[in-house]
């Protein structure tokens, strides 16, 4: 996606959806947009677009209800998250590693 943030009316285009689901999506905290000097003024950045996407798919294509997505969602975070600390653990032993070896040559 090439911009970097989206209005409500770009996000409901792109996506196909209804605003009713964005409004539920925000009002259930899965998605959260942010918020200009207007209230009225939401807009998305892109990670907020990829949950709604998910969700999109989650809640049209297999049927799981808002509550579901949310939990879905946490948790692919939390994977995600681990994932990274874990990348970055390896990263640290990596370089330890190759650390010690340049020191013992």
């Amino acid at each position: 996606m090439d911009k970097e943030l989206w209005t409500i009316t770009e996000v409901i285009e792109r996506f196909e959806i209804e605003e009713h689901f964005v409004r539920d999506l925000e009002e259930e905290e899965i998605i959260c947009p942010i918020c200009g000097e207007d209230p009225e003024t939401k807009l998305f950045q892109v990670s907020e677009l990829e949950k709604l996407r998910l969700a999109k798919m989650l809640f049209h294509d297999m049927g799981v209800n808002l509550e579901g997505i949310d939990i879905i969602i946490r948790m692919r975070q939390n994977m995600i998250n681990m994932r990274r600390q874990f990348d970055d653990i390896l990263e640290d032993v990596a370089n330890r590693m190759k650390q010690a070896f340049e020191d013992k040559t």
